[in-house]
Formats: structure tokens, C-alpha cells, sequence
């Protein structure tokens, strides 16, 4: 079972930064980082590193997103 949800997440993360690469709008390719860092979190957490996946949480899911919001909305 724990082999199958760290290919799913593996997969997951491959796909998301590809996709955050490939997108032409900007906006999107906001929200699927955030959605890396989300992913990302959650296999800091799966690895046992609770405070790392806690900081990545705030700092990359949710500062980050909000602060590369806020920029392109304000060019």
C-alpha cells in the first residue's frame, strides 16, 4: 500500500512541474506551484520530516502563491 501512494506521489509531482512549465497562462501555472509545493509538503510529511513539510506548506503553498499572485496582478 505505502509503495503504490509513493509512485501516485512521485507521478503527481512529476506531472505538476511539467505542467507549470508547459502552460502559457501565467495564472495557472501559479495555482499548479502551489499545487507542487502542496504535493511536495506531503511527501515531507510521508518521509517523517514534519517540520520541513509544515514550512513547505505555509511558505510554498501558501506565501509564495499569494506573493506571485499579488506581483502579477500588480504588472
Amino acid at each position: 500500500m505505502s509503495f503504490s501512494f509513493e509512485i501516485l506521489l512521485l507521478i503527481l509531482l512529476v506531472v505538476t512541474a511539467g505542467g507549470a512549465i508547459l502552460v502559457n497562462d501565467l495564472i495557472s501555472a501559479v495555482f499548479i506551484l502551489g499545487t507542487y509545493s502542496f504535493l511536495l509538503a506531503l511527501v515531507w510529511g510521508w518521509l517523517g520530516a514534519v517540520d520541513v513539510a509544515f514550512v513547505e506548506a505555509v511558505v510554498g503553498s501558501g506565501l509564495s502563491t499569494i506573493f506571485f499572485l499579488l506581483t502579477l496582478f500588480g504588472t
